[in-house]
C-alpha cells in the first residue's frame, strides 16, 4: 500500500499545477484576450468533480481522526473543513460561469475575475495550510487503522486525469499539462 501522506501530497501538487494553469488562462482573460475556456472548464470541473468528491472527503476522515489524537488542532482542522465547503460552493459558481460562457452566455468580466480570484486564493491557502501544518502531523500521528478507516469511508477511484487511463474529456488537458511541464506524462 502507497504511503497515504505521500499520495495526499501527490494530489495537492497535481492540484497545484492545475490552479496554476486557472491563474495562466485568468492573466489571459484579463488582459482582453480569450482563454481556452474549454480546457479552462476541464480544470475546474476535474477539482469540483474528483478533487471536491473523493480527495476532500478522504481528507474529512483523516482530520476527524486527527483531532482525537491531538485535540490542539481542531480550531485548524474545523477551518479546513469550513474551506472545503467554500471551496465547493466557489468551484460550482465558477464551473457555471464558464459552461454559461461556452453556451454563448454574456458575463461580466468583473464576475468571472471574482469568481476565480476568491477559487483561487481559497483553494492556495487550503493547500498551503495542508501541507505545512497537517501533513506533517497526519504522518506522526495517525497509524494503519487509521488510514484503513479513511480507506474504508472513501474508497479510492482511477484519477480519470492523472491516472493511467485518462478521460475522454481529460485528453487535451493531459496532453496540454505534460506540453508545459516538458516531461513524460504527468501522473
Amino acid at each position: 500500500m502507497a504511503d497515504p501522506v505521500a499520495v495526499w501530497h501527490a494530489e495537492h501538487m497535481r492540484f497545484a499545477s492545475l490552479l496554476d494553469f486557472i491563474e495562466q488562462q485568468m492573466a489571459a482573460f484579463h488582459a482582453g484576450q480569450d482563454p481556452d475556456y474549454e480546457l479552462l472548464r476541464d480544470v475546474v470541473y476535474y477539482l469540483h468533480h474528483y478533487a471536491d468528491r473523493y480527495h476532500h472527503p478522504r481528507e474529512d476522515v483523516a482530520f476527524e481522526r486527527l483531532v482525537k489524537r491531538d485535540p490542539a488542532l481542531s480550531v485548524p482542522i474545523n477551518r479546513l473543513l469550513q474551506e472545503h465547503r467554500v471551496l465547493d460552493s466557489a468551484g460550482r459558481t465558477l464551473l457555471e460561469l464558464l459552461d454559461d460562457i461556452l453556451g454563448d452566455v454574456v458575463h461580466e468580466r468583473t464576475a468571472v475575475e471574482a469568481a476565480a480570484a476568491t477559487y483561487l486564493v481559497y483553494y492556495r491557502h487550503h493547500l498551503n495550510v495542508e501541507e505545512d501544518e497537517i501533513l506533517p502531523r497526519a504522518a506522526r500521528l495517525l497509524g494503519p487503522a487509521d488510514w484503513a478507516a479513511v480507506a474504508t469511508a472513501v474508497p479510492a477511484v482511477p484519477d480519470p486525469l492523472f491516472g493511467d487511463a485518462v478521460a475522454e474529456r481529460y485528453h487535451e488537458l493531459r496532453r496540454r499539462l505534460t506540453a508545459q511541464a516538458g516531461t513524460a506524462p504527468i501522473g
